[in-house]
């Protein structure tokens, strides 16, 4: 089911410091950056995302950093991880421009987790 582990997300506090670390210490390449959420973009393809204090739309990202594991078929993916006791935080995303979706869920150990489908 799981094919790779494929996103991290962190929201903090110290949104600067965190991107900058990244960016120079790093050397991760920026993809896309607003502010307070810069995506750095890995060489395999798969994604870092950093959320300042002032973004409201990853307020559910209260646990640390979250890790967005890839899989062919989300809402299959979905419905077995509901059956195993995950409890799904909304509906499924989608991003069409892209044709990726994702969907957050906090697992049995009460850290929230995402599951991601490329388009």
């Amino acid at each position: 089911m799981i094919k790779r582990l494929s996103w991290l997300g962190i929201r903090t506090e110290r949104f600067s410091d965190l991107a900058t670390f990244y960016r120079e210490a790093m050397e991760l390449e920026v993809d896309h950056e607003e502010e307070d959420f810069v995506v750095f973009k890995l060489p395999d393809g798969s994604k870092v995302e950093v959320f300042g204090p002032s973004d409201q739309d990853h307020v559910h990202f209260d646990s640390g950093p979250v890790a967005g594991f890839e899989v062919d078929d989300i809402e299959a993916a979905r419905g077995r991880l509901e059956a195993g006791g995950a409890e799904f935080i909304g509906s499924i995303q989608r991003w069409e421009p892209t044709g990726e979706s994702w969907s957050h869920f906090r697992a049995p150990d009460g850290n929230v987790y995402e599951l991601a489908e490329k388009g």
